[in-house]
């Protein structure tokens, strides 16, 4: 997704993979059934956080819009294929 490009995410996730970050898969498998998980997960991509997938924290992203927020979290939660 060119979002997930533009916003350097595929520095530190892959869709099957841990790098830096968890993989997308993963991520889908945790927030699974949730019915907020995409404004739970779209805040978490703006705002940044740790200790929910390790030490290593993932940086805020306040430069991205709600709208693309929801966009690339929406993406995450399909598998980030």
């Amino acid at each position: 997704m060119q979002l997930a490009q533009a916003n350097a995410c595929l520095a530190c996730h892959s869709a099957d993979k841990k790098l830096v970050g968890p993989a997308y898969r993963d991520v889908a498998k945790k927030y699974a059934g949730q019915a907020d998980a995409a404004a739970r997960l779209a805040d978490s991509i703006r705002k940044g956080g740790s200790g929910t997938w390790g030490a290593v924290p993932m940086p805020a992203q306040p430069n991205l819009s709600e709208a693309d927020a929801r966009k690339l979290a929406q993406w995450v939660l399909e598998g980030g294929k």
